[in-house]
């Protein structure tokens, strides 16, 4: 249900009242009324205020690795409780841990990139001296550091960098061009949301690396005001995107759920770390352990997405596709 006091379906109005402000906007979904844009990004700009990190001088870069330490929780690499796990030894899992760590990270910076790009874009017709943009921008600085902070563990921990392959790197390319807002939105909860529920997991864990906990740990309180700012935008815009663009965006987020899940875990790290690759990709897609740990990452997102109408059609289809909804 919608209720507003003029209406905006019409995408002209609704550009119009972004540059200024939408207090005389009152919205409603599934999951109740949205707050006011404004004062939900006054919130954010203050947390930001009270709770940014500048990992260079937060995290002891020059202090040695733990020996014997994971990188990542043992639970959340790709191979655990496979067949190939049970016979690889103990440094081995550690060495696994420390590449599948790095493919992480360069996932994270890839999708960070994308996701700046998709803000500047969004903020390019609104209201400069808005809280919203405000925000934005404080979003993007935000993810500059983030990005560094990953490359940074990656050469600390003597790990490769582990591109996406060449093929989803250019439809990423393609994304950036033509996704509408909803559907930027829609991407940008997909690729933080089942990280960040990974390294909640990871930098309480006493088993992992202390930089690897002190990076999550940054990462982690930063990034959840970077999923409140994009939930409750997609809220707005799933309710005042034309008819073709909310189910433009169904699509397309269903189709970045199946991109995604295939990009997780880059295959060189199999052979990086002494594995035949093919059988430990298989193994990988059979695993009963590894498809419940996705699906319940993505658990939270899922339901989201299902309360406000994104789950649905193609869409949903394409997320059962993926792996990441049951």
């Amino acid at each position: 249900m919608t209720t507003t006091t003029d209406r905006t379906d019409d995408r002209g109005t609704d550009r119009g009242k972004d540059r200024g402000t939408d207090r005389d906007q009152v919205l409603r979904d599934a999951l109740g009324l949205l707050k006011d844009r404004e004062e939900t990004a006054a919130h954010l700009l203050d947390s930001s205020a009270k709770h940014s990190f500048d990992p260079d001088e937060e995290l002891d870069w020059d202090a040695p690795l733990v020996d014997g330490a994971y990188y990542w929780p043992p639970e959340l690499l790709s191979l655990y409780d496979t067949p190939m796990w049970k016979r690889m030894s103990e440094e081995q899992r550690i060495d696994l841990s420390r590449h599948e760590a790095a493919s992480l990270a360069s996932l994270g910076i890839w999708f960070e990139i994308i996701l700046m790009q998709l803000l500047v874009r969004h903020i390019y017709d609104k209201s400069l001296t808005s809280n919203h943009v405000r925000y934005a921008l404080t979003e993007i600085a935000d993810e500059c550091r983030h990005s560094m902070m990953f490359a940074r563990m990656i050469q600390k921990a003597g790990a490769p960098a582990y591109p996406v392959s060449r093929l989803n790197h250019n439809l990423a390319r393609v994304l950036k061009t033509v996704s509408t807002t909803p559907g930027s939105f829609a991407c940008t909860l997909l690729g933080e949301e089942i990280l960040d529920w990974m390294q909640r997991l990871t930098f309480p864990d006493e088993r992992i690396q202390p930089l690897v906990r002190g990076v999550t740990r940054i990462h982690v309180i930063e990034e959840a005001r970077h999923v409140r700012y994009a939930r409750e935008e997609l809220r707005r815009q799933m309710l005042t995107a034309p008819r073709w663009e909310q189910e433009l965006t169904r699509i397309s987020c269903g189709e970045a759920a199946r991109v995604f899940s295939l990009a997780f875990v880059n295959p060189q790290v199999y052979e990086n770390v002494g594995l035949d690759r093919r059988e430990a990709v298989a193994q990988v897609k059979a695993s009963g352990h590894r498809r419940e740990v996705m699906q319940t990452g993505a658990g939270r997102l899922t339901d989201f997405l299902d309360d406000i109408g994104v789950l649905r059609g193609v869409g949903r289809r394409l997320w059962r596709s993926s792996g990441l909804l049951a």
